[in-house]
């Protein structure tokens, strides 16, 4: 694991949607193992670990999960949820054109990788650590999300909005942005969430050799 990832994510406060896990003993619990998860690794960590700041005794954390692997698995569904629900509300939000539709689609895309750099990090990576039979919701979430990226995508392509060399992998490039902001993005003066956002969409429209007009109507 990077140094200065596990040293970025330990300074900073995990924290997710709050509407994802109700408040009490077990969002407490996810709270902590997001942070344990997201700076040490799923394998980095033990019961001992995410039960020591809660001044809970191990065993007590299985009367909320069976396992530690269902506590990643919590949060993996959290973050896929979160996610996918963001993507669909975006989507609705933009009209029929489907560049605006893609521009929403990368908007909500990282604003959401940015604002929550922990889950971010344990959904797209610590995920693996999963059985299969635990990852495969989520997994199901992501594809889900992949395919509504995609559609957009064709139907821009069949619209003559877009020109790309392959539509599989430009589809699998776009939803790829902004997963990698973890590791070096902290809103500043100098780069806000929002300016940050528009760089992805700008980068997107390249990489669509589609143009958007300053109005926000493609030209």
């Amino acid at each position: 694991m990077s140094s200065l990832r596990a040293s970025r994510l330990r300074a900073a406060t995990a924290t997710f949607p709050s509407s994802s896990v109700p408040e009490g003993t077990r969002r407490r619990i996810l709270e902590v193992a997001l942070q344990l998860f997201a700076s040490e690794g799923f394998h980095g960590t033990s019961v001992r670990d995410i039960a020591k700041p809660l001044e809970l005794q191990p065993s007590a954390l299985y009367a909320h999960f069976p396992s530690k692997e269902h506590v990643l698995a919590e949060l993996v569904r959290v973050g896929h949820e979160a996610h996918a629900a963001t993507l669909q509300a975006a989507l609705r939000d933009a009209g029929d054109d489907p560049l605006e539709q893609i521009c929403a689609l990368v908007r909500a895309h990282t604003l959401l990788h940015a604002t929550y750099p922990h889950l971010s990090v344990v959904v797209n990576e610590e995920i693996y650590a999963l059985p299969t039979d635990l990852a495969a919701p989520a997994l199901a979430l992501r594809a889900q999300s992949m395919t509504l990226v995609r559609e957009v995508l064709v139907r821009g392509v069949a619209m003559g909005r877009f020109s790309v060399p392959d539509q599989v992998a430009t589809a699998a490039a776009l939803s790829a942005i902004g997963v990698r902001l973890p590791y070096w993005y902290e809103p500043s003066e100098a780069l806000s969430l929002d300016e940050l956002a528009d760089v992805h969409v700008e980068l997107s429209l390249r990489m669509l050799r589609a143009y958007r007009s300053p109005s926000g109507r493609r030209a």
